[in-house]
């Protein structure tokens, strides 16, 4: 089956839409700082055990790699909390805390759903995804894929999540690049296009001189006007960015018919609700999961 044979850009970018908090919640789970904190790693925020914990299925992986793969951060960020992180614990033990920081994390918040048929219907849904997802030039997906699977059905569930999410990511790097942006370019152009105010951007601590030379850069570009919001020129790239980021994520979805996509977003969409109601992901990040693009098509409902 082809792409366009199969399913329009808009279910893969909502698919992604409703993976991202299933992944994203044990960056912020309470159960997850306890578990990197049993391991050795600081806890008064969260990037010591965000960086250990999504670089641990690349092995003891230096600063220079991780900084190539995770991108968008600054390279200084990444050596402050990847330099040195494997002699709190090798990779293998990190991956076990990983793991039991995500069963812990998506039991409490789905309860007595965890043991639902629905879920497990999901997880058998997005564990077909997830295998079907070819790793070729995409390590993230690839090191992931390479992991054993969970038999728990929520343990599959964010494991496949985690597996298409980084498969994802993989190819946005690939689109950032094809349209001549990088790092720091790709967050300015994405705050001035309106994904997030440009503090959330703050996170990723590039300093101040990064950040204007990247501006200036986009300014000279056309990409960006002089108070640093998008222009249309801008706006034309990012939407085309976002489109070929859709379209090299399309792939793994061929592995289900429409109905069974639709049917997955439907069982899905509970579960992301638990996660939400926790309160613990932020309320803005710097993904622009709410932002719309004209190119999008239909989406499942």
């Amino acid at each position: 089956m082809t792409y366009d044979a199969v399913h329009e850009p808009g279910t893969v970018r909502q698919l992604w839409q409703l993976l991202e908090p299933v992944h994203a919640l044990v960056y912020f789970a309470p159960e997850s700082y306890e578990e990197a904190g049993a391991l050795g790693y600081p806890t008064d925020d969260r990037w010591p055990m965000y960086f250990a914990f999504r670089a641990a299925p690349l092995g003891p992986a230096e600063a220079g790699l991780v900084s190539a793969l995770f991108y968008s951060f600054s390279p200084g960020m990444v050596r402050q909390y990847v330099d040195g992180s494997w002699r709190a614990a090798p990779p293998d033990r990190v991956l076990e805390a990983r793991a039991a920081a995500a069963d812990r994390a998506l039991r409490a918040a789905f309860g007595e759903r965890t043991v639902s048929p629905d879920l497990a219907e999901a997880a058998g849904l997005l564990r077909r995804a997830a295998e079907a997802a070819a790793t070729a030039g995409r390590p993230l997906a690839a090191a992931n894929a390479a992991l054993p699977w969970p038999e728990a059905p929520h343990a599959v569930l964010w494991h496949a999540a985690t597996i298409l999410r980084e498969h994802r990511g993989d190819g946005h790097l690939v689109a950032l690049q094809a349209h001549h942006l990088d790092p720091a370019e790709s967050l300015v152009l994405h705050a001035g296009a309106g994904a997030a105010p440009v503090e959330v951007f703050e996170s990723r601590q590039w300093s101040a001189d990064a950040w204007n030379s990247a501006r200036g850069r986009l300014v000279a570009r056309s990409l960006l006007a002089e108070d640093g919001t998008a222009t249309d020129a801008g706006m034309a790239l990012r939407t085309a960015v976002e489109k070929l980021t859709d379209e090299l994520a399309s792939a793994p979805w061929t592995a289900l018919t429409r109905e069974e996509a639709a049917r997955l977003a439907d069982l899905l969409l509970p579960p992301v609700l638990d996660i939400v109601a926790t309160g613990l992901l932020p309320s803005q990040s710097t993904l622009g999961i709410g932002m719309k693009y004209d190119y999008s098509g239909p989406s499942l409902s």
